[in-house]
This record gives C-alpha cells, sequence and structure tokens, in this order.
C-alpha cells in the first residue's frame, strides 16, 4: 500500500542545468532543500500559508536566518518529516 504526494513535483534536471546550475521552479511553485543530502523538492507556494510549514519555516529562520547554504530555502528537518508534513497539506 503506498501513498501520493499531489502537490510536490519531481525535480528532474538536465546536464546543462546542473553544470550551470540553472534549475528553473515552475510558477506557483517554490524550491526547498531538506535532509543531510538536502534533496531538492518543488513544492507549490500555497504551502507557506498552512501552519505546519509555517513551523518548518520559523525553524529554518532560526537556523539558518536568511543566509541558505543552497542558495534556495533550505528545510532543516530530516526528509521523511518533511513527506509526512506536506502529505498532510494535500
Amino acid at each position: 500500500m503506498g501513498f501520493r504526494l499531489l502537490g510536490i513535483r519531481k525535480a528532474t534536471f538536465t546536464r546543462s542545468q546542473v553544470s550551470s546550475k540553472a534549475v528553473n521552479t515552475p510558477k506557483g511553485y517554490l524550491a526547498v532543500y531538506v535532509g543531510e543530502k538536502m534533496k531538492r523538492f518543488v513544492i507549490p507556494t500555497s504551502y507557506l500559508k498552512q501552519t505546519s510549514f509555517q513551523e518548518l519555516l520559523i525553524l529554518a529562520e532560526e537556523e539558518f536566518g536568511y543566509k541558505h547554504p543552497m542558495g534556495g530555502l533550505t528545510i532543516p528537518c530530516r526528509e521523511e518529516e518533511f513527506l509526512d508534513i506536506t502529505s498532510r497539506l494535500n
């Protein structure tokens, strides 16, 4: 038995995007980096209004301030926690 994460898009890259680090995010979505391996997730911007996601943003602010090591928004939690929270937002 499995579940689908409807709101999260899989980040796919071409060779030129990876080498130039010019990765596009679709309009209405936001790229975030999660976990020890800094896995990239593309999430709908509507998640930003959700209380449980705002708690993650507060953690990110406390840990990184406004200087994120990946250049994008970095969420300081395990991938499993992130997927659990975002699966409840769908």
